[in-house]
């Protein structure tokens, strides 16, 4: 008798079945926006079907390592990453996932909604980049503080055209080096010191403690210069040079790709999940660096300029991971045979797959939503959406990471046993996933995040007009949808009132978690509502299941099945 094996078809093309992709990017860049965009992500997703899907199994089963020491003996601290690494590297800067909103030509097209395209190039790069997604968001963090008005010309000059460079010869990516093991999230608590060295640069001096993308060419990190006063809000963004080609303190003939004089790289992270990435605990010695913004000015708020955007990158990695999931597993239930038919023919399943669906439509309107504000900002300096932007990107950021996870949970089970077994890939779905409520703040911290901007920033004013304004929309496609918006946006002035009357109250501060996800759920629900009202079906369906599920609580199995097809 011979040995069955499953065939497991690969899923779809991740750009052209996409279709509420398809019809946002529609809507938000017009016919001929839409056409200008649709070659460039044609051919990322072709990519990513092809070379980068094997780039990805590559740098997955290459995980980087670290050599210390050179054959002679000579401390070289060179982390060694797999050739799908690489290729991933070179795929984000050829198809100019970091670069294309700062790209002229891209403004010039598309204005404040280069950074939708940009929201679709994540989409679609992410899920299957062996999260070199990661460095992608860092780099694009550290692109937008370099181009803040108040960082030095020069500096810019030197580093801006790297990061965004589409020559995969020329492109950098930067790392992060912000939190320390004595106080994680507490950045009050950080220890690493800024020293003036008087010519203009400074030296840093340290322990950093979670330094993701530690191959990249720099990193900007947080270090409190001397003399400066205690809490958060006085430490200092600096840009650091990761390897000897560009510290001007290396010795003449260093190996440029050595590390920069001041600069020990302890050990790699051992991780749960994102293991191609490269993650690491980096030791400062008056290590060469050079302020983002003057140095003798408070510094926390402008290092927040890249905290947004990542933030924001966290949303999009997440709903980019759920949908590819879903793919991924609505491929094996339509192959799978059980019980006399497809594992995809299970009324049962069928709900499965399409509540799920339900949340990835959701979670694709919230980072979609954060992107199209923050293009509307850098581009159009509009207050509104600044405003909005406030509240939006830890809102955007934690409800999403939550969603991933458990969605990722999901796609495990579908795969029965084999979800369980590590050599199918299907593991790394939630062990990745789950970087994602952690990364750029945990729920808990973001929450407390979003108490403080309803408290000192008024940030809940915009997002409330916001859904009044989806109620009203609701209404013409459907009573039920409408009266579940309301209800929740009554509830939230109630809470929003009761934070602002006391926002120290121990019942306050404890129920800022349930606070925030409400607010975040409501919110997709209006993104979502703000879709379908011009003229999308799929988002009409996904409105109204996702108010059922996540505004009224109700099981909405039964009519997941019946509108699968229309859901994904």
């Amino acid at each position: 008798m011979p040995r069955f094996v499953q065939p497991v078809p690969t899923p779809a093309d991740p750009y052209t079945d996409d279709r509420l992709l398809r019809s946002w990017l529609r809507r938000h860049l017009g016919a001929e926006g839409d056409s200008a965009a649709a070659g460039r992500l044609a051919a990322l997703a072709a990519d990513v079907a092809g070379p980068l899907r094997a780039a990805h199994a590559d740098a997955e089963a290459h995980p980087p390592t670290l050599r210390r020491y050179d054959p002679w003996g000579a401390r070289v601290d060179r982390v060694e990453t797999s050739a799908g690494w690489q290729e991933q590297r070179a795929a984000a800067a050829r198809h100019a996932v970091v670069a294309l909103p700062y790209l002229p030509e891209a403004r010039a097209r598309w204005g404040a909604a280069a950074r939708v395209v940009q929201h679709a190039l994540l989409h679609l790069y992410g899920p299957e980049s062996a999260t070199f997604s990661c460095p992608v968001a860092m780099a694009d963090g550290a692109a937008a503080l370099l181009s803040l008005p108040d960082v030095d010309a020069g500096l810019r000059d030197a580093w801006l055209p790297r990061l965004t460079s589409t020559d995969p010869a020329t492109a950098i990516t930067s790392g992060q080096w912000m939190t320390e093991s004595q106080g994680g999230s507490d950045l009050a608590r950080s220890s690493t010191t800024a020293r003036d060295a008087g010519d203009g640069s400074w030296r840093l001096t340290g322990e950093k403690w979670f330094c993701s993308a530690a191959d990249s060419a720099m990193a900007v990190a947080l270090a409190r210069p001397e003399g400066a006063g205690p809490g958060s809000r006085t430490l200092v963004p600096f840009l650091v040079p990761r390897y000897a080609a560009d510290s001007p303190l290396a010795p003449a003939g260093s190996d440029p790709a050595a590390p920069a004089p001041g600069v020990r790289v302890h050990r790699l992270k051992e991780k749960l999940g994102t293991r191609a990435l490269p993650t690491a605990e980096i030791g400062l010695r008056d290590a060469y660096a050079l302020p983002l913004g003057d140095p003798g000015q408070p510094g926390l708020a402008r290092a927040m300029t890249l905290v947004v955007v990542t933030r924001l990158h966290n949303a999009a990695a997440a709903a980019g991971g759920m949908r590819r999931g879903l793919a991924y597993a609505r491929a094996y239930a339509d192959a799978r045979e059980v019980a006399g038919g497809t594992l995809g023919a299970s009324p049962l399943h069928r709900a499965t797959l399409g509540t799920l669906a339900v949340d990835a439509a959701g979670a694709f309107a919230l980072a979609g939503h954060a992107f199209g504000l923050l293009g509307r900002v850098e581009v159009g300096a509009d207050p509104q959406a600044a405003a909005e932007l406030r509240v939006v990107a830890p809102l955007a950021k934690l409800a999403t990471g939550r969603l991933a996870v458990a969605a990722a949970s999901e796609y495990v089970e579908s795969f029965g046993g084999a979800g369980y077994v590590e050599d199918t890939g299907v593991p790394r779905l939630l062990r990745d996933a789950q970087v994602l409520p952690i990364w750029e703040g945990t729920t808990n911290v973001l929450a407390l995040d979003v108490l403080r901007a309803l408290v000192r920033e008024n940030a809940a004013e915009p997002l409330l007009a916001r859904l009044d304004a989806a109620e009203d929309l609701a209404r013409a496609l459907n009573p039920a949808l409408a009266d579940a918006v309301a209800g929740a946006t009554a509830a939230l002035r109630t809470a929003v009132a009761e934070v602002r009357a006391d926002p120290t109250a121990a019942a306050v501060v404890a129920g800022a978690r349930g606070l925030a996800l409400r607010m975040a759920y409501a919110l997709a629900a209006a993104a979502l509502v703000e879709q379908a009202a011009w003229g999308d079906e799929l988002a009409e369906v996904a409105a109204r299941l996702w108010a059922r599920r996540w505004l009224r609580g109700e099981d909405v199995a039964t009519d997941a099945h019946h509108h699968l097809e229309t859901l994904c």
